[in-house]
């Protein structure tokens, strides 16, 4: 039989190395895009290309040379502790790109194989930001733009066998914390029920359900893991 194949961004630490560790144990195939592989550990079943998502030109090459793709998960992102009104172009160039047209032109590349064989899954890891605005504006307005292009693609690719839906989370444990300040930090908590924020385990979990088991009805949805932080 042969072993579905998942193609995940960011996929070498945090949430997206949990999400990585949870699809090889499910079986699939796992290619990891990064820029940096330092400190991952070689894992069975798991391909490693380093490539920089600012290079959107290049991304359609690369995924002519790979194994067909049957699951996407849009995960890679960066975030900036800047001043609104002080932004260097070139951060927000990069945030951008990374971000939001990256994500888009690799869902652009992997649907025409999902849409030969009418089946497929792509989830992108979007934000609670996203929905509810954020100290970095451009990070919100590019999840903002990932929930979005979710729902704009479920409507072109959901009658194409394709689904599409994204996770919002709140905030995670995971290194891009340390660039919260800790008075927000401290709002944000006051919000949640369990008084903690997400394990990167926790939006994995999440993003497994979405890549395997959840209901193909379930479509061009962002799933909240927010825990109370933004109630709705």
């Amino acid at each position: 039989m042969i072993k579905k194949h998942v193609l995940i961004t960011g996929g070498n630490k945090g949430i997206g190395l949990e999400t990585t560790k949870l699809l090889l144990a499910k079986g699939f195939l796992v290619t990891v895009l990064a820029r940096d592989f330092t400190n991952f550990l070689p894992l069975e079943n798991c391909t490693c290309i380093e490539f920089d998502l600012r290079e959107i030109d290049k991304i359609s090459t690369l995924i002519s040379e790979i194994q067909l793709v049957d699951v996407l998960i849009n995960n890679a992102a960066i975030m900036n502790s800047v001043v609104y009104n002080e932004y260097p172009k070139d951060k927000k160039d990069d945030l951008m790109k990374i971000n939001l047209e990256a994500p888009v032109e690799l869902i652009n590349c992997v649907s025409k194989g999902m849409m030969e064989k009418k089946s497929g899954r792509i989830i992108n890891n979007a934000s609670l930001a996203g929905q509810t605005g954020h100290p970095d504006i451009w990070y919100g307005i590019s999840k903002a733009g990932l929930i979005n292009a979710t729902r704009s693609y479920a409507r072109h690719l959901g009658g194409q066998g394709i689904v599409i839906n994204a996770v919002c989370a709140g905030p995670v444990e995971t290194d891009m914390m340390k660039q919260i300040q800790e008075a927000r930090k401290e709002l944000l908590l006051k919000g949640t029920y369990l008084g903690r924020f997400a394990e990167p385990m926790e939006v994995a979990e999440t993003i497994l359900w979405l890549a395997t088991d959840s209901p193909n009805y379930i479509n061009g949805t962002c799933i909240d893991l927010n825990n109370g932080a933004f109630p709705r």
